[in-house]
Parts: structure tokens; sequence; C-alpha cells
């Protein structure tokens, strides 16, 4: 680590927005106590591995200091942009199981971490990603509304007043916007279907001009692209009758399936450490149905007595292994159905590195391991997890050093980073 102290020109850079000496120097110092080896990677440990460690300093520096991690993180964001070069932006959150319930935004919701409702943390993030590398871009605590219905439990825990109850999707469209504020574009977006179950968020995404891929359950409702709608005789009594399509719609999963095995082809998206991933694919086309779907096609027709009562044609990726009796995994994109279906997939797909990032985040730069309670002490300690992965994703891509060992070992074990 030692070695590498002179090529930290990354965090200079990224922390080019600090005006005071001391803080750039403990960032400096957090940001090598992330990385070097260690099971715990919260401040006290940290400083007792460190030669320059202050225990103190730290903890001012990342729960007190009333430095903005915004320009950090749009500068690594940038950075990493650059380098990167992504394919898609994952949209995903993350769960921190917690004890107590005193840390800002702990409440007894589904934790992801393990598999069930428990007492924790839940951040959204948006990550660039290719299937060779990728990074978070930016982040934001998600608050239940046990919090922002307790106005005191706010203050003590550092909440800005501005700060209200979002849901998920909500905070997923605003770090979309933040990130359009810092002039970086979206390629495709990419997310699961926690998220697609939420209409506005597909509205949301389309309104601001992004092509994205969502994750379905399979259970949401359509029709068949052929499929139109009849307009009832008008009687002369009160307004006309809207539009109505003369079947119910069906489910995802039962279109899927009544599309026939012979629509799907064989499609393989990348090379794993176990060989080609490969699996049968069918491109579909389908007019989402339900409450929500209507209401969004009438506001777009121009109001209830303007819809001509045609819902819009969405394209569908079905995938149906081959050994299977049925479909099992679907997705809705706005991309129009003559999309190579090659490409569909392998953007559909690429989800998985994300589990990459969070592994590394987690395991390997204590992205879990904060123990303070206030809103500013953690969006400063994930902007510096953030960097520190930055400044390893930068090192793993550049050339110059892709044959070297990222840390060389002094001593009989090896340094993980």
């Amino acid at each position: 680590m030692e070695r590498l102290r002179g090529e930290f020109s990354v965090v200079a850079d990224v922390f080019g927005s600090f005006p005071r000496r001391d803080h750039r120097r403990w960032d400096e110092c957090h940001l090598r106590g992330l990385m070097l080896d260690g099971r715990r990677k919260s401040i006290q440990p940290m400083a007792e591995r460190l030669p320059d460690g202050n225990m103190q300093a730290l903890q001012q520096f990342v729960n007190q200091s009333p430095w903005d991690p915004l320009p950090v993180r749009q500068r690594t964001a940038e950075r990493l942009s650059g380098v990167v070069r992504p394919e898609v932006w994952v949209i995903d959150d993350v769960s921190f199981p917690k004890c107590g319930k005193a840390s800002v935004g702990v409440a007894r919701q589904y934790c992801g971490a393990v598999g069930k409702r428990a007492n924790c943390q839940v951040a959204v993030s948006v990550h660039a990603a290719t299937d060779t590398a990728s990074c978070p871009l930016e982040w934001q605590l998600y608050l239940p509304r046990e919090w922002t219905d307790e106005p005191e439990q706010c203050r003590r825990a550092g909440v800005p007043d501005d700060v209200v109850h979002q849901e998920k999707w909500r905070l997923a469209l605003g770090l979309l916007d933040t990130l359009a504020q810092w002039q970086l574009k979206a390629p495709v977006v990419v997310a699961d279907a926690g998220y697609c179950v939420s209409t506005p968020f597909r509205l949301g995404l389309e309104e601001r001009g992004l092509s994205y891929v969502l994750a379905l359950t399979g259970k949401e409702v359509a029709h068949p692209e052929d499929v139109e709608p009849y307009q009832p005789a008008y009687g002369g009594l009160g307004p006309p009758t809207l539009p109505r399509y003369r079947t119910p719609p069906r489910a995802v999963c039962v279109l899927a399936a009544e599309a026939g095995a012979d629509r799907f082809t064989e499609v393989t998206w990348r090379q794993s450490s176990k060989g080609a991933m490969t699996s049968r694919f069918a491109v579909l086309t389908a007019r989402p149905a339900g409450k929500q779907s209507l209401a969004a096609a009438q506001e777009a027709g121009g109001g209830r007595n303007r819809w001509d009562g045609v819902l819009p044609v969405q394209t569908l990726l079905v995938e149906w292994p081959g050994g299977q009796d049925a479909p099992t995994d679907y997705w809705i994109s706005n991309l129009p159905a003559t999309t190579p279906a090659a490409d569909l997939v392998r953007w559909a797909k690429m989800r998985w590195r994300i589990e990459h990032d969070y592994r590394e985040l987690k395991h390997g730069l204590g992205l879990d391991h904060f123990e303070g309670r206030t809103w500013r002490g953690w969006h400063h300690h994930v902007t510096l997890v953030t960097a520190a992965q930055a400044f390893l994703t930068l090192r793993r891509l550049d050339p110059k050093v892709r044959c070297q060992p990222l840390l060389r070992p002094t001593g009989p074990s090896r340094a993980r980073t």
C-alpha cells in the first residue's frame, strides 16, 4: 500500500473539491484503511491497522465534518464512466442488517441480505456496467414512513428538512435526474421486477427519453398485439362509453407459452468461467394492460373522452431454457421488436455484474461495516467506499498494470483488496 500511495492521483482528483488540507489527508488515510487487509472496516479497527491512523480524527471526518459528498461522487462517476464505457445502467437496491433502530433509516422491512423481513437499512443505487467491469455511480438512502412520520427522530439523525418519504422507484428516477445534471447519459436502463411492477416508473423512464429492459415476474397482464378494442354504441345519455376489449387480458407467462416453443432460438450472451452462457429466447410484442397501464394510455391519448382504446405496444423478451416445460424469465422493453435478440438478452442479463459490485463493496471494502447513526455519516461512508472501489477498478482496467499484482505482498499473507 505504501508503494501505491504515489499512484493515488485518482484520490486527489475526485476529492479536489475539498478546500481543507486536513480533509484531503484523512480521506486518503480512510481509503487506505478500506483497501488494506482486515476483516472489519469500521473506523476503530482501521485506525489501529494504519501507521498514521487516528480514530478520533477519522470519526470526526466521516461523521461530523460538513464536506459535501455530491461533488466527490460526481467526479468519481465521471472518471469511471469514461473508462468503463457502460452498455447499461443498472438500478438496484441493497440492504444492511442492523440490530438497533437508532441508525438512520433502520426499520423492519424486506432485507435482501437475509432473504426475509428484518431490521435493516436499504439504499437505492445506479451502476454503470459491462460484462467485464462495473461501478456504482450514485446512491440514496431509503427512508421508510416510520422515519418520515417522526420529525424528531429524523432531526436526531441529521436528516435534512427537505427529505421526505419516497418509494424506491421514485428515488431511482431522482438518481437518474442527478446523473443527467452531471451530463452523464444512460445507454440502456436495466432493473429487476421490483421496479418494473410500477407503471409510473416505466413512464418516468420514457418521459426522460431513456431506453430500458426491465424484468417481469410473468404475472403481469397484457393483450396480444393484434387484439383491438371496440367502441360501444352511444346511447345519448351521459358521457360516451370508453372503448373496451372483448376479451380479458392474460398473464404474460400465458401469452409467452402460447407463442409456442418453435418461436424460441438459442442465444449466447457471454462467456463465463464455466463456458458459454446459452439459453433459448424469443422476442414478442404485447399491449400491457391493468389499471395503471389503462390510466397511462388514457392520459397519453388526451383524456378520457379522446382515448381511442388502443394500449401501446411493448417488446417482450422471454426465456425458455431447454428441458423446461414452460418459459422461466420475462422482460419488457420500450426498444423496438426489431432490436437484435442477442443485444436484448445481453443487456437483460447484465444485472449479474452488480452482484460482483456488492460483493466487493461489502466483503472487500466494508460497505456494510459503518457503525455511525447519522444521515451525513452514512452518505460520507458510502462515498468513501465508492471512491475506494473506483481506485481499484481503474487499476484493473489500466493496461499498464493489468499484468501486475495489485498489491505486492511483503509478508506471509497476501493483502486482500
